[in-house]
């Protein structure tokens, strides 16, 4: 893995839930790894942040990850709060940060990565559910992590997949922008 993705090598991806979950580091430890790789990479102080509330995200840190997002008033800001309070879950308040976010940047890759992953598991309903002539919908991604959560094991574990997708895109779009 490249770049600040390496913290994200965890057994399984994020619940869609708060978590916790096995297998996540602490926040102190991923502090000290976060020190280390910042001070080598050329990166502004908002998006170092922004990556770090996303890999706290990852790692059930919801409230340290809402303490950086909520501060950071862009697109990017946004959609890391979106995601936190997805997770939380605030499903409300979710899609207000989404309606903050716009039509991110990163949306197109993701539509195209997530429909390419259901395709190939054979879920042609959700793709066509979330993905809406071409265009990637979170308002319908929350939704669908809305109605599987603790219902549907085999739907939840897509949306969980998906979500890991939703993560590295952002991940790789806040280290290349």
């Amino acid at each position: 893995m490249d770049g600040v993705n390496k913290f994200l090598a965890t057994p399984e991806p994020p619940e869609l839930g708060p978590g916790p979950r096995s297998g996540v580091q602490s926040e102190e430890e991923l502090n000290g790894k976060f020190q280390e790789f910042f001070s080598t990479a050329k990166l502004p102080a908002q998006k170092q942040q922004l990556l770090r509330a996303l890999v706290l995200l990852w790692h059930d840190h919801l409230e340290s990850a809402h303490v950086i997002a909520q501060d950071i008033d862009t697109a990017d800001g946004a959609f890391v709060h979106a995601i936190m309070h997805r997770r939380e879950p605030d499903y409300g308040n979710a899609k207000y940060w989404f309606r903050r976010v716009g039509n991110h940047p990163t949306f197109g890759q993701l539509a195209k990565t997530v429909c390419t992953m259901l395709e190939q598991s054979g879920n042609a309903d959700l793709a066509r559910r979330l993905v809406l002539n071409d265009e990637w919908d979170p308002f319908a991604f929350v939704d669908a992590c809305e109605k599987a959560s603790g219902k549907n094991r085999q739907d939840e574990l897509e949306l969980r997949e998906i979500q890991r997708i939703e993560t590295e895109t952002l991940l790789d779009w806040l280290q290349t922008s």
